[in-house]
């Protein structure tokens, strides 16, 4: 049998598929539904320094191929979230990462100080730079390679834990980031989030999010994914984790080949929170029929024209 662990920074995980931010919540709400130690982690939802009820209704839309959220970060704050969700991670059974996104530096390094002030289960932090449907904050981060490189070393600073910054496809170049993110100290790069999006009702005539424009996942997307991790993955040293319309195992073997060690399932989980054990049975289905040993030595394999 083929050996799928991934090692980023100093964790070694089971299994290259994660749930990604925003779709499992805090990582509590699915025991009924799906058998969460079978992923390699879990990433929360994003946890900002106070509670945030987020951007007001409709902010859920579906499209062909996908979908446009504009959630607006809403959460408990942190907190809250030290205090009544961290101490339920000791019984989850599956490594979790915190998704934390800030307005300023000041609380991106807060959120990180309140939370390592506590001990918890909690392995690392996903920084969210990249959210494009809030109106201040994160995607400022994102676009700005000098702004990614201070706050990845300020947070760096403050965590032993892992620092995995999450890039954003809205920009000129994603890889002057990623490499701002890694000379920063980041211990890995999430890529991609969200891309803008915008839907219309032509009987209404009217925006069908009410912030006008929001961030569309889903399938529509993997092609802008696969492009960015192989760009970053080219770019710099650290691990890439692959984010962007994975729904199957072809997908995400796919990514895996484009450069990604480990991927995050995310809109498919709004179909079925199982999607990523089903997944991880075709990818281990897929090394036993290529007669491949381990998910790492699969990392980058593409072949291009260019090569």
């Amino acid at each position: 049998m083929a050996d799928i662990t991934v090692t980023i920074g100093k964790h070694t995980f089971q299994n290259p598929v994660f749930a990604a931010s925003g779709t499992f919540g805090y990582g509590l709400e699915n025991p009924d539904l799906v058998d969460i130690s079978a992923f390699g982690a879990i990433v929360t939802k994003s946890i900002t320094r106070q509670p945030r009820e987020g951007n007001p209704p409709p902010r859920i839309v579906e499209t062909p191929s996908g979908m446009i959220n504009s959630i607006g970060l809403s959460n408990i704050g942190v907190d809250k979230y030290v205090s009544d969700m961290a101490p339920k991670y000791a019984d989850i059974g599956c490594p979790v990462i915190m998704n934390i996104a800030g307005s300023s530096e000041d609380e991106y390094c807060e959120i990180v100080e309140i939370t390592e002030s506590v001990n918890s289960n909690i392995i690392g932090y996903e920084v969210n730079i990249s959210c494009p449907n809030v109106k201040h904050g994160g995607i400022e981060f994102g676009v700005n390679a000098e702004l990614t490189e201070s706050l990845t070393s300020k947070i760096r600073k403050r965590t032993g834990k892992l620092v995995i910054m999450k890039l954003s496809p809205n920009v000129t170049d994603i890889r002057s980031i990623a490499k701002a993110a890694e000379a920063g100290g980041a211990d890995a790069l999430s890529a991609i989030n969200t891309v803008y999006g915008m839907s219309i009702n032509p009987h209404t005539k009217k925006s069908e999010i009410y912030t006008t424009y929001g961030g569309l996942s889903g399938p529509a997307i993997k092609p802008v994914g696969l492009a960015c991790v192989h760009k970053v993955s080219l770019a710099v040293d650290v691990p890439v984790i692959g984010i962007g319309g994975i729904t199957s195992g072809k997908d995400a073997v796919e990514y895996i080949l484009a450069g990604a060690s480990a991927i995050q399932v995310g809109t498919a989980n709004y179909r079925d929170p199982a999607t990523g054990i089903s997944i991880l049975d075709d990818l281990k289905r897929y090394l036993a029929e290529q007669n491949i040993a381990t998910v790492a030595e699969m990392i980058g394999m593409v072949e291009t024209y260019e090569s």
